[in-house]
């Protein structure tokens, strides 16, 4: 299953590789550059295909859990100074996406969504310190009456040149629902309560919708 926000790219993708094929039969008379050039195209065509794929997530919806949006690699944990809408000091959370990686982006918890803004900005790798305030980046606070507020912010690297957002003010969001898409790699970042038990470690692999971030404390 694909996302919708790669049908488009991948239709091109596979009229091109085709076209491609057609020329490289037709032109090119070396038999070995011939069946190189075939399967770098083809190639490409599976690295479109992976990238885009949208699989289903059986995460356990759960009020006073947080669930990773995305899927990667635990990169930052650590206690900052959240300015854009808490102004207070938060838990963050980063989940960084290497290309291969899926990358829906999905709801960290259920409830409402109170806050959504989109940043333009920079293209800076997106394990630069500076990416997450610099960067081109949306930022989502989505608050339930179990575990509270839980803003998470997703940002552009130095690839990924489109953030998709799903997420509009006032609109219900479904935990571990598709809440946006970012193309070609990059982050995002979850800022939790200081009070929150951090269920992951630096350098831990997470999977969007299934893997437990945190929970509350009882």
């Amino acid at each position: 299953m694909f996302h919708k926000e790669g049908h488009k790219i991948i239709f091109i993708t596979f009229v091109i590789v085709v076209a491609a094929f057609l020329l490289v039969d037709s032109f090119i008379g070396v038999r070995w550059l011939q069946v190189t050039v075939m399967i770098l195209l083809l190639g490409l065509l599976i690295l479109i295909l992976q990238f885009f794929r949208n699989p289903k997530r059986l995460g356990l919806l759960n009020d006073a859990s947080v669930l990773s949006p995305v899927d990667g690699k635990v990169v930052v944990i650590e206690e900052v100074f959240e300015k854009e809408y808490f102004n207070d000091k938060r838990i963050q959370v980063s989940v960084f996406m290497s290309p291969i990686n899926v990358h829906v982006t999905r709801y960290p918890i259920g409830g409402q969504i109170v806050y959504s803004k989109y940043h333009p900005g920079k293209y800076l790798v997106a394990w630069h310190p500076k990416s997450s305030e610099e960067n081109e980046r949306t930022t989502v606070v989505v608050e339930n009456k179990t575990y509270g507020k839980v803003l998470y912010r997703q940002i552009a690297g130095a690839l990924a040149k489109r953030i998709v957002n799903y997420a509009k003010v006032n609109d219900k969001s479904i935990q571990g629902a598709d809440s946006g898409f970012i193309k070609f790699g990059s982050r995002v970042d979850l800022f939790l309560p200081l009070d929150t038990n951090i269920k992951v470690e630096l350098n831990q692999k997470v999977r969007g919708g299934e893997s437990i971030i945190a929970e509350m404390n009882e």
